[in-house]
């Protein structure tokens, strides 16, 4: 009786863990990590925010897309995104993302187009993430995507 009870316990204990997590760890399964780092010399077709610097992860499971951004001494960050484009190019928005706020931070999960987010999961050189700002509107800093 014991046993069957200790039994009942640890398997109680392991659903409210897993949905605690909100099935997150088990959504992450299959699911494409990227990262990069961000500053301002990686902006083209010019050069843009010489102090600015930041970092992003982003994670492809199908259709969604979540990403974590932290950027610092950006000020008025205004415009976040994930872009199509090769490491010399600027290219269009892929993927829209929430900009930082005044902490420096954004993080979230959207919806991408299917065939888009595969192809950022499959291909992530050819993506960069880019964060503009009230001073430099066309980009600030950029950072190429990678495994």
């Amino acid at each position: 009786m014991k046993t069957h009870f200790t039994r009942l316990a640890l398997t109680a204990v392991l659903g409210a863990s897993l949905a605690g997590l909100g099935g997150a760890a088990l959504a992450q399964a299959g699911a494409t990590k990227l990262t990069t780092t961000l500053n301002g010399a990686n902006e083209k077709p010019t050069a843009a925010d010489p102090k600015a610097t930041g970092a992003a992860s982003v994670t492809v499971n199908g259709a969604q897309v979540c990403y974590d951004l932290q950027v610092k001494d950006l000020t008025q960050p205004t415009m976040a995104h994930i872009h199509k484009g090769a490491v010399d190019a600027a290219g269009p928005v892929a993927v829209p993302l929430t900009p930082p706020d005044a902490s420096g931070h954004s993080t979230g999960c959207v919806t991408a187009d299917p065939a888009v987010a595969k192809d950022i999961a499959a291909n992530p050189g050819g993506y960069y993430v880019n964060v503009h700002s009230a001073a430099f509107k066309a980009g600030a800093i950029r950072g190429q995507l990678s495994k």
